[in-house]
């Protein structure tokens, strides 16, 4: 349960990119629009209790990676 909605740090609220197709380029939007729902309390059904700190990393073709630190002020 340590993952989950309710656990200590919930991950994939969202399905995450294999819930979603993994459209390239578009995976990475979709994690960084809902991590800031999930910040602003705006995720309903996939809303986990308060988090102040979200992360989203997403990787492509070779050596192409990226990691977002979100911080929000619930």
């Amino acid at each position: 349960g340590y993952f989950e909605i309710d656990g200590k740090l919930p991950v994939n609220l969202d399905g995450g990119i294999m819930g979603r197709g993994h459209a390239i380029g578009a995976s990475g939007m979709a994690q960084i629009y809902n991590i800031a729902l999930q910040l602003r309390g705006e995720a309903g059904k996939t809303q986990a209790p308060k988090h102040r700190i979200g992360m989203a990393h997403c990787s492509g073709a070779g050596p192409s990676s990226v990691v977002g630190i979100f911080a929000g002020n619930n």
